[in-house]
């Protein structure tokens, strides 16, 4: 928001959570008067009842930067999903949309079965992909299973296809906030804390009320399903708490190792402060060391 002021940007959500309109405070989007404050784009306009993807997000992408340039406005796209960000930069892959009963039926495995176990069946049908991948890694593991077993095709080959990004990222300020952990452990139960005080029980409730599939992404938000247990008394509220910050706290810790290993020659700032310094620099060199 201090960049979109002083630069006369727009603030473009890259956040794959934030984009639901049902989820305001559990995915911490912009408060009202922050939308009122600077322009910002993409954030809020999706139904929990859709199950929006890369690919769709990369399309509305695509018309918040023309929109961006249009205005004269400078775009800050800001957001923690590494996917939608690589995609801007990397550029996306064409892959067809995956039958939703296969689909289904590798979530299913991968929510009953070890990740090693799905490691191994994809070395088994696709072993170029496999070898790309750490078993440790099950989202990964089950994407390229469900590509492989929806289209017939390795998500290899479908990748080498990759279409020019958006964004040349040589031409682009790029910046990973990398707070020191005990700093980010403590902020995460701060910040869940407040959002307890700010109402997250009764939006993870009516969210819950709306009887969606619990395969859709917006029931998978942090938080979403232990809080609708608190508001039905199926669990007490510090069990839900707690299980919602460590949730929080194993998503940061993963979207750490990602961005270290994806986004290598990106700078790195410690906190807002320094990477607002830095973006206002240009970051004339942004790898680090």
């Amino acid at each position: 928001m201090r960049l979109a002021a002083e630069h006369g940007g727009v603030v473009i959500n890259a956040d794959a959570m934030q984009v639901y309109r049902d989820l305001r405070t559990l995915t911490a989007r912009p408060s009202a008067a922050d939308e009122a404050a600077v322009p910002h784009a993409l954030f809020g306009h999706v139904d929990a009842a859709t199950a929006h993807s890369v690919a769709a997000w990369l399309a509305e992408a695509a018309t918040a930067l023309r929109d961006a340039r249009e205005a004269g406005r400078r775009a800050i796209v800001v957001g923690g999903t590494g996917l939608y960000l690589a995609a801007l930069t990397e550029g996306l892959a064409p892959v067809p949309p995956v039958p939703a009963d296969v689909r289904a039926h590798w979530r299913s495995r991968q929510d009953s079965e070890p990740s090693e176990t799905l490691h191994a069946e994809l070395a088994r049908r696709d072993p170029a992909m496999a070898a790309r991948l750490r078993p440790s890694d099950p989202q990964r593991v089950v994407r390229a299973l469900e590509v492989i077993d929806g289209t017939g095709r390795s998500l290899a080959d479908w990748q080498g296809e990759r279409a020019a990004p958006l964004v040349d990222p040589a031409a682009a300020v790029r910046i990973v906030l990398t707070p020191p952990r005990p700093f980010l452990r403590d902020t995460i139960a701060r910040r869940f804390a407040a959002m307890m005080e700010s109402g997250a029980v009764d939006e993870a409730a009516a969210l819950a009320a709306r009887g969606l599939s619990p395969d859709l992404p917006a029931m998978k938000a942090i938080g979403v399903r232990p809080l609708a247990a608190y508001a039905e008394g199926r669990l007490d509220r510090a069990a839900a708490v707690t299980q919602a910050v460590t949730e929080s706290r194993q998503y940061a810790k993963r979207q750490e190792t990602w961005f270290r290993h994806r986004f290598a020659d990106w700078a790195r700032a410690p906190d807002a402060a320094s990477a607002v310094v830095l973006a206002g620099e240009g970051v004339p060199d942004a790898r680090v060391r």
